[in-house]
């Protein structure tokens, strides 16, 4: 059977992306053209680290402690975006997104679950994990600023998504 998949590279020269500021927070990633759902789009690049790794690298930044490029694998490896990774760590969160995350073989590609118009900006439901106890104090470290109207004020999973292998903070 031929596989119908459309894929994009991950390297600038084959992408239909670019990173600019996002009105979401910080940098962003926009499409450049016209992408079509279905499309893989990026795969998120960077060094595989351990749990252990991951807590002595947490909360470096004083600015921002929480914020962090870290992807939890099935494995139970992490993805550190911001230590050789590329373009795909900028992509924010929303709760309404137009991209999600699917992991294929221990590799993690963005891909459109809609249309994308050219200049939209890309994103995914982070559905962060936390292996602490959910405070207000937790969600608002976390806060979603998506504007969705569907937004539930935070990155963090979902009580309904319990089971969720996205980025872990």
């Amino acid at each position: 059977m031929k596989s119908t998949r459309k894929s994009i590279g991950s390297t600038p020269s084959e992408s239909l992306i670019r990173v600019k500021h996002s009105k979401v927070h910080g940098q962003g990633v926009f499409a450049t053209r016209k992408i079509l759902a279905g499309t893989q789009i990026i795969e998120y690049e960077g060094k595989r680290i351990t749990d252990k790794q991951a807590d002595k690298r947490f909360g470096l930044d004083p600015d921002n402690p929480h914020h962090t490029f870290f992807f939890s694998l099935e494995s139970g490896k992490l993805i550190d975006g911001g230590d050789h990774g590329n373009d795909a760590r900028w992509i924010n969160h929303a709760c309404d997104p137009n991209c999600e995350a699917k992991e294929e073989k221990g590799r993690v590609f963005i891909h459109a679950l809609n249309d994308i118009r050219r200049g939209d900006e890309l994103c995914y439901d982070y559905g962060l994990v936390i292996d602490m106890r959910m405070t207000k104090k937790l969600k608002a470290a976390y806060e979603c600023r998506c504007g969705s109207a569907n937004c539930r004020g935070t990155m963090l999973a979902s009580k309904k998504k319990s089971g969720a292998t996205k980025k872990k903070m």
